[in-house]
């Protein structure tokens, strides 16, 4: 297995209920197709370096985990159809 970090960032007017429930879908993403993950740290909101699509802020989701390429693959597909994103970014890191 290798391992992965994604930093994603998620609107900034989603309520904590509803930020908390797309965490926890990630997390399962994750877990459903056989990756475990090593560490979660929702850094929260930050400002954006520039403006996407209206929004100035970002709340901010670090993970990594141990997983294969399938998983990254559908990971980032879950990530693209999901409107509460805004952007993403997976690398390797081992």
């Amino acid at each position: 297995m290798r391992q992965y970090e994604t930093m994603y960032v998620l609107r900034p007017e989603l309520d904590p209920d509803a930020r908390s429930a797309l965490v926890t879908k990630f997390q399962h993403v994750v877990t459903q197709n056989g990756g475990r993950i090593t560490q979660l740290q929702e850094i929260g909101k930050r400002r954006l370096a520039y403006e996407i699509e209206g929004a100035r802020e970002g709340d901010y989701v670090l993970m990594q985990y141990e997983g294969s390429t399938m998983l990254v693959k559908e990971l980032e597909r879950t990530f693209k159809i999901t409107d509460g994103v805004m952007r993403y970014l997976t690398v390797r890191i081992g």
